[in-house]
């Protein structure tokens, strides 16, 4: 039976998952530390690459979900949470919307053609991503991070200034660090049913690749900060508190699964979060 109007513009809004979009204020990161943040038409051009960049992610969402359909089917908690796999979006629907974002994003081009080869550069990731990588260990978790290096340089580009390669490689392991905790979670809760690739890995395998990642992003923002801007180095704990945290919510409290959902659920992390970005902003002002 199809559907109610009322029921698929739900259906729809969920689709494109706007609770996902919170990754993309990676895209912010090149604004605050090239102290371009008081400035109008960066704060204009970041604002944009970020609203771009939420198309971009909810094109692969449902590019996503059309090719899961069934599967999600079959999964104890997405064919109920999915839409597509729920029932309450038709696949005409979904196609529908996937035309109009493309739209959208086409015309990015006519804004900022650098910042629209980040966006398409993360649509061709994720199409690879969805058709192949994500069956291929280790190549799952890091195409994963790179989309979110991408997002860093969709942001640099927009307002005109060079990616600093200290934040690329910590951005790269701190996404590869929150990558391989939800590889974990999927293991320890769902099992290697839930993903081919998962059949590949063990806990203790994705455990040191967390560490390694959590280390690397740790020792690399560091060395950005005291190199670069060392009136930042007070957030350094700030950040091994918020690794720690996140450490503590996944073991603990069973978290991880879903990165965003740690964020805004978990009060202690969220108002580090908040910390970082206030001490980040006082210091940058009286640099």
């Amino acid at each position: 039976m199809t559907p109610s109007i009322a029921t698929q513009a739900g259906g729809l809004l969920r689709l494109l998952r706007p609770k996902q979009w919170i990754k993309n204020a990676f895209v912010i990161a090149p604004l605050i530390f090239a102290h371009a943040f008081l400035e109008p038409r960066s704060i204009r051009n970041t604002v944009i690459a970020v609203l771009l960049f939420c198309c971009a992610s909810s094109i692969t969402y449902i590019i996503n979900d059309l090719h899961d359909i069934e599967k999600d089917r079959l999964h104890p908690t997405k064919r109920l949470s999915r839409p597509l796999a729920a029932g309450t979006v038709t696949r005409a629907a979904a196609f529908a919307a996937l035309v109009a974002l493309g739209v959208v994003l086409s015309l990015s081009w006519l804004w900022s053609a650098p910042t629209a080869v980040a966006l398409f550069a993360y649509l061709a990731l994720n199409l690879a991503y969805t058709f192949f990588l994500k069956d291929q260990p280790v190549a799952d978790i890091f195409s994963i991070a790179v989309g979110f290096v991408l997002r860093v340089y969709a942001g640099a580009v927009a307002i005109s200034v060079p990616l600093s390669s200290w934040m690329a490689i910590t951005t790269l392991c701190l996404a590869l660090y929150l990558a391989s905790i939800k590889r974990r979670q999927e293991l320890a809760t769902v099992g290697t049913g839930s993903r081919r690739v998962l059949d590949h890995y063990s806990a203790e395998l994705i455990d040191r690749y967390a560490e390694m990642s959590a280390v690397g992003a740790l020792i690399f923002y560091s060395l950005f900060v005291m190199s670069s801007s060392p009136g930042l180095t007070p957030t350094i704990p700030v950040v091994i508190f918020g690794l720690f945290r996140y450490w503590y919510v996944v073991d603990k409290l069973e978290g991880g699964e879903s990165p965003t959902d740690v964020v805004l659920s978990d009060i202690p992390l969220a108002l580090t979060i908040v910390i970082w970005g206030a001490i980040c902003v006082f210091a940058l002002l009286h640099r």
